[in-house]
């Protein structure tokens, strides 16, 4: 593990988390079908804090993160990239909950593009 506690956690730590926490069996009926999705990501906090994330899903409509360290449910922008593109997004943490190795896992629903905030 890094000596740093906000680092980014690698694709590593990413699987053995997702072991350690299985399938499950139970349906959610969910309205979207979440895809897997493993890329680095930011998360900036209201307060102008950035933490270091990884993603570990997608919807249409929500993301699943990992990272290190308790990110406060509420408001924030999520920024990922591709090869060729840049994406950031206004996200509303749900929750967020302690897993394996120190991290955290949280899950939030999309408000739309970063840009879309108005600067009222």
């Amino acid at each position: 593990m890094s000596a740093d506690p906000w680092s980014r956690p690698t694709l590593s730590d990413l699987r053995t988390v997702l072991e350690s926490i299985g399938k499950s069996d139970v349906e959610h009926g969910r309205a979207a079908e979440r895809l897997e999705l493993s890329v680095p990501a930011e998360v900036m906090t209201h307060r102008g804090n950035t933490i270091s994330a990884m993603t570990r899903e997608i919807s249409r409509f929500g993301i699943g993160l990992l990272h290190r360290g308790f990110v406060t449910p509420g408001q924030v922008t999520v920024r990922m990239a591709s090869e060729t593109r840049e994406f950031e997004y206004r996200v509303r943490i749900e929750w967020c909950q302690p897993c394996s190795n120190g991290m955290f896992i949280s899950g939030g629903r999309f408000l739309g593009p970063a840009e879309d905030v108005d600067e009222a």
